[in-house]
């Protein structure tokens, strides 16, 4: 079921409209990582693929980030980015239905920093391991895409990525979602670090925070000794207000450190790359 793509990465440049690339450019043993809502591919206009895929391509040069979680990105949106940006990226993942004709969660990888170790994705339903299930009234079927990764550049330390999107319509199955996160959190090794990244479809003071951070997790957005402005982190193609209201979270367990976070609003004459803002976040894992 998973699907490894190359996507590379360019040499980092100022951002123009957006938190200094600089500003996050992750330091010796940093691990610089991305939650990005990007979209799914539609020729409608405005805002077609086509118009938002070179500036997409744009963010994630000058970006760099060694992990990016990824929603909504379908398969042939993820090739193009792929083909855009090179070699130097690998990319795991599979549609919420199976196969690759769907929506996925993939996890992108800078292959120079991290190889994974082993992956898998489970389903939010009562028979997660069931490909497509949907038992709680979701829009749509909803998965997480998991990755065990051994980092490079830090002494072969090892740590877990999960990556997720949460449904948009009902209540019920994103705290149902959160509780069965939480638990399949409970079944990795409790010795390795974990970096959860996600579209999570409700704000940060809603049920599904408090269940994951009940969990054990923190968020890294406000565990950051250094953040940028907070923003709607959904801005539906609107100039982004400054505000609270974030949907995109990354959480990670006691332990890893929060260097900086930033909202990045990369854009080019108005043209945003996604519906979404990505969130980033500098940690350091050990």
């Amino acid at each position: 079921m998973g699907l490894r793509v190359a996507l590379g990465i360019a040499v980092a440049l100022p951002l123009v409209g957006s938190e200094p690339a600089s500003a996050l450019r992750p330091r010796g043993r940093e691990l610089d990582v991305m939650t990005f809502n990007l979209r799914y591919a539609s020729d409608r206009e405005p805002n077609s693929w086509a118009d938002r895929r070179p500036v997409m391509r744009e963010l994630l040069r000058r970006a760099a980030p060694h992990v990016i979680g990824t929603q909504e990105g379908i398969y042939q949106q993820l090739r193009d980015i792929a083909a855009d940006l090179g070699p130097s990226y690998d990319w795991i993942g599979t549609g919420r239905r199976g196969g690759s004709e769907d929506e996925q969660t993939a996890v992108f990888y800078d292959n120079r920093r991290l190889a994974p170790v082993a992956y898998d994705h489970f389903w939010l339903s009562d028979t997660p391991k069931v490909i497509g299930s949907n038992t709680w009234g979701a829009d749509h079927p909803r998965i997480v895409t998991w990755v065990r990764f051994r980092d490079l550049g830090d002494a072969g330390q090892e740590f877990y990525v999960l990556n997720t999107h949460l449904d948009n319509a009902s209540g019920y199955a994103r705290t149902r979602s959160a509780a069965l996160i939480a638990e399949r959190l409970h079944g990795f090794d409790r010795r390795l670090p974990v970096v959860v990244t996600g579209d999570f479809n409700c704000l940060a003071d809603d049920p599904v925070h408090a269940t994951l951070l009940a969990a054990g997790l923190v968020d890294a957005w406000d565990a950051a000794a250094e953040r940028g402005p907070s923003y709607a982190t959904f801005h539906g193609f609107e100039p982004p207000a400054l505000d609270d209201r974030r949907i995109d979270w990354i959480l990670v367990t006691p332990g890893v450190t929060a260097q900086r976070a930033a909202v990045d609003l990369y854009h080019v004459d108005g043209q945003y790359p996604s519906d979404h803002l990505p969130v980033r976040v500098s940690l350091t894992l050990s």
